[in-house]
């Protein structure tokens, strides 16, 4: 093996693949990259960098963390090839699974600086102002990481990475069942802390 990974390089789409066959490449991938194939990395770096950094960004709300992390969890991966067992992941699972459990490190540590306020509503002059795309995406990732980290983390693999409740639990290490309640929580959660903010911003013929 390399002493050092080739530099990561942007994601592009992942591509379907059915289980069996996704296990076969994905140890054929891992075997290639023990045997200090540069270019098979590359390969993983390229189909898993940007979900992963979309998760960690999710999480923790901050580029720069999610950069952190998703490089961590890739240099992870390239330590493992040596000892990688197919049978117990696939590569993008053990990926979300590694990303997951880092944001949640960080998110411990940091917590006692983290705020769990959402931003303040906004004066009446600069409504339309925050209905802009950004504003409430800004808003939303507040609320999103008001929430507890498991809560958390399973609206960010549900609903935004789009992936199935098996595959969240799976990734989570916790039934099917653990995950609907986890999302159950999360949502009521969300729609209490953002509807007063949301019905505060909407002009007064909308409310």
């Amino acid at each position: 093996m390399p002493s050092d990974p080739p530099e990561p390089e942007k994601a592009q789409s992942r591509s379907g693949r059915s289980g069996s066959t996704a296990r076969k490449q994905d140890e054929a991938l891992m075997a290639r990259i023990a045997a200090g194939d540069a270019r098979a990395f590359a390969e993983v770096v390229d189909t898993r960098l940007e979900r992963v950094h979309a998760v960690a960004r999710r999480m923790l709300g901050d580029p720069s963390d999610a950069e952190d992390v998703a490089q961590e969890a890739l240099l992870r991966l390239w330590r493992q090839a040596d000892a990688w067992d197919g049978n117990r992941a696939l590569i993008s699972t053990w990926l979300y699974r590694v990303t997951c459990n880092l944001c949640i490190d960080r998110i411990r540590a940091r917590r006692e600086d983290v705020s769990d306020d959402l931003p303040e509503t906004p004066e009446a002059a600069t409504q339309q102002q925050a209905l802009e795309e950004e504003d409430l995406r800004r808003f939303m990732d507040s609320a999103l990481s008001a929430l507890p980290e498991r809560q958390r983390l399973a609206l960010v693999l549900f609903h935004y990475e789009e992936l199935s409740m098996a595959e969240v639990a799976e990734i989570m290490e916790v039934s099917v069942e653990a995950v609907e309640s986890l999302l159950a929580r999360g949502r009521r959660t969300l729609k209490k802390k953002l509807a007063p903010a949301w019905q505060a911003m909407l002009p007064d013929d909308e409310t």
